[in-house]
Order: C-alpha cells, then sequence, then structure tokens
C-alpha cells in the first residue's frame, strides 16, 4: 500500500471519528461537563422560542430542572415569540422563573429597556432580570470599554425602578476577559451566569460566578430537542429565599 494511500486513508478515519463526535455532541450524547446534583442541588434550563412548544408540567418534574430563564426580549423591539406562554405555564408548573434580555449594540438602550419594560411582569418570586451580553446575532458593534459601560449603566438605570434587585449578568469568556475583569467597579453590582461547556470554570465561595451554564446540548423530558443546562453555585445565598427546599452552604 502506497504512503499517499495510507495518508488517505488515515485523513478520512480522523474525519468519520470527527464527524461521530459532533454527531454525539449535536445530539446531547457527548457533554463535557455533568455535574452532579449532589454538588450542584440547583440546576435548571434556559429557553426561548427554538425549543418549541414546552411540556412544563414534564419539565418540573425532573430533579435537575429548578428554574427556567426564559429569553423575553432582544433588542428595542423584539419579543420572543413564545415568552409570555412559557413564563405563565413554568410559573404554572412550580418552577422558579427569570427572564432575560438579550442585549444589542446596534439600538438605543433607552428602546431596548422600554421593551423589556413593556413585556417581562413585575413578579416578586422571580430571579432578577437577566441580561445578555455577548458577540453574536445580527449586530457586528464591537464597544470600547467606555462604551459599554456607558450603555449598560444607562439601560439598567431606566430598569431601576421596575426591576430594583441588582441583575443577572450572562457573558462568554471572551466578554467577561474583554469587559468585566478588572473594571467590575464600572458596572453596576451583579450577579454573574457564566457559559462554560467544556470545562468547570473556577470558583471561590460564589465570588467568581453565580449561575453557571455548563451545556448547550442538554436533553430534558418534555422539549424536544437541545437545550442550555445551568447550575446555581451552592453557596450563593442571593437566591435562597427562592428556593426553601434546599438548604445552601
Amino acid at each position: 500500500m502506497g504512503r499517499l494511500v495510507r495518508w488517505a486513508i488515515g485523513a478520512a478515519a480522523i474525519l468519520i471519528v470527527a464527524f461521530a463526535a459532533y454527531l454525539a455532541y449535536d445530539f446531547g450524547m457527548l457533554r463535557f461537563n455533568n455535574p452532579s446534583l449532589t454538588r450542584y442541588p440547583i440546576q435548571g434550563i434556559d429557553v426561548s422560542h427554538h425549543q418549541g412548544a414546552v411540556d412544563w408540567k414534564t419539565v418540573a418534574a425532573q430533579p435537575n430542572v429548578r428554574f427556567a430563564i426564559i429569553k423575553a426580549t432582544e433588542g428595542g423591539d423584539h419579543r420572543d415569540s413564545r415568552f409570555a406562554e412559557n413564563w405563565q405555564r413554568a410559573g404554572d408548573a412550580g418552577l422558579v422563573r427569570g427572564a432575560y434580555h438579550f442585549f444589542t449594540f446596534c439600538r438605543p438602550r433607552r428602546d431596548q429597556a422600554q421593551n423589556v419594560l413593556a413585556t417581562v411582569p413585575k413578579t416578586p418570586d422571580a430571579l432578577p432580570i437577566a441580561i445578555d451580553l455577548e458577540f453574536v446575532g445580527n449586530c457586528d458593534k464591537i464597544p470600547t470599554l467606555e462604551e459599554m459601560v456607558m450603555e449598560v449603566n444607562a439601560f439598567l438605570a431606566e430598569l431601576k425602578s421596575s426591576f430594583p434587585e441588582k441583575p443577572i449578568f450572562y457573558v462568554t469568556q471572551e466578554f467577561l476577559d474583554q469587559y468585566l475583569k478588572g473594571n467590575e467597579s464600572r458596572f453596576p453590582d451583579h450577579y454573574l451566569w457564566l457559559r462554560s461547556v467544556f470545562k468547570e470554570p473556577a470558583q471561590e465561595s460564589c465570588s467568581r460566578w453565580s449561575i453557571w451554564q455548563f451545556a448547550d446540548n442538554g436533553t430534558v423530558d418534555g422539549i424536544r430537542g437541545a437545550v442550555d443546562l445551568n447550575a446555581l453555585c451552592p453557596s450563593e445565598t442571593g437566591f435562597a429565599r427562592l428556593f426553601p427546599a434546599v438548604a445552601t452552604n
């Protein structure tokens, strides 16, 4: 067998293995993080219209779903088509609910705040409002640190009267490194919801993050297809009143 043939066979084998791994990951059969309920007793999901119709009663019966963070709005005028239904039915099923807004840097912050205020109900037993801060979507603007500080602070100031609790910032590691790390005091006080699907992020008594999004290919009874999975830092006391059945450390 010639060297070129052996090379071609080897390359084909690598491609087949890589494709099989991709399919396994895409269908939720391969996951890099699997935190146990013993270590992380309060776990939950985040959803949007991409999950389609959710059977919330079935979802709420799962021991690893104690809360659901539901997409409400994006930018200045988009409202998730399933938010109202998901919000109502998740609450009826007994889950702790939270709403999130996908922040865009291509729309005025006032328009975005008004979108949130017109869409998200003021519910006393809900998680604080969450703000999704990342570089995806249909806006290709990459703001400077000064612009980011100004935009986020002004946006949250608009929400303060209706949502007075400190917000949750959903961030990727990229966003954390570029804007938040070392500049925390320039932003409003916040809980950190960190995406890290390849490894468990470092932690120091919940000071580094409060919620960890550990998978984007999870499977949960009651939801068709993949769903994001999250875990609450076990010693996070900020949300303790919402989860009285599970004692925090």
